[in-house]
């Protein structure tokens, strides 16, 4: 590992200085499940590492604000998925909380660190880019907020600009019944990362949300406002016809070691069909209750 320094700032504009100060030379630790491998086989040399913990802006937590939901930049993926509110809310969020990592790696990893490492095989990416999510960022200039699908550039490349932070994920708060999922197919069981991610809202008026990863260089949204992907009943080459364009996009790697491209186009597609049954199953649940 090469020899860095180490800033452990209290405060947001202390941070928000040391990132303008170093630009590029500077790497913010968080939960550090992806920085440290990083730094131990030499693919990251910063100059410096900035700690966030004791950045009193930065304390975590998920809390409930003029319709949104809002969640700290430092919550780590195991309070997210125990959280009430997201439970019931936001399940496709909660479902791909919990599968990232080992134990031990949810109780560190944090969902602003999943996002900002803009990883195509992020678990968490395609749940909030259904749920229209909104990364709050401050820099230099001051706070600003960027929809997630203004976010992602491509494989590690985001659109914060020189000294900004991630500093929360705000949710609109939902105003009717929807149903969502989150599914992933992996190698194998256990924490890997995924070959295809993708999740799936259904809202009453039948509207489908698609969302899906690791089939490209970054989280794709798509969606159906003709109601026909979200109808049973609908003829099946119709709705067939539509998952061809939503899912036209997808441009899986060649190079990938985890699957092929034809495999992972074929998983998409499987994993398309289950996610808007189960959204709608859960919507009629939701309905009942």
């Amino acid at each position: 590992m090469q020899p860095f320094a180490y800033a452990r700032p209290a405060s947001l504009a202390e941070t928000v200085a040391l990132l303008e100060r170093h630009g590029p030379e500077a790497r913010l630790l968080a939960g550090g499940t992806d920085l440290i491998i990083r730094l131990r086989d030499g693919t990251l040399t910063p100059s410096i590492v900035v700690d966030l913990k004791r950045v009193a802006e930065l304390r975590p937590g998920i809390r409930e604000r003029d319709g949104r939901l809002v969640i700290g930049a430092t919550t780590v993926m195991t309070d997210i998925m125990a959280n009430a509110v997201v439970r019931r809310d936001f399940a496709a969020l909660a479902e791909a909380a919990a599968v990232v990592g080992s134990v031990q790696i949810r109780n560190r990893a944090t969902l602003a660190g999943n996002l900002c490492n803009a990883s195509p095989a992020a678990d968490t990416s395609p749940s909030l880019l259904v749920y229209d999510a909104t990364l709050v960022v401050t820099g230099p200039d001051g706070e600003r907020r960027i929809p997630l699908d203004a976010f992602f550039v491509r494989s590690g490349v985001t659109t914060l600009a020189h000294g900004e932070l991630v500093t929360s994920i705000e949710l609109p708060l939902p105003t009717a019944a929807r149903g969502s999922v989150h599914l992933r197919r992996t190698r194998r069981r256990g924490h890997d990362l995924a070959s295809v991610t993708l999740a799936c809202s259904v809202d009453g008026a039948g509207i489908t949300r698609l969302a899906y990863g690791s089939v490209g260089p970054r989280p794709l949204l798509v969606g159906d406002e003709s109601g026909v992907l979200a109808d049973p009943a609908a003829p099946e080459a119709a709705r067939e016809a539509i998952l061809d364009r939503l899912l036209a996009d997808a441009r899986p790697s060649p190079r990938s070691m985890r699957s092929g491209p034809d495999y992972r186009l074929a998983m998409l597609r499987v994993l398309a069909r289950r996610g808007i049954r189960a959204a709608s199953e859960r919507l009629v649940s939701r309905r009942a209750t």
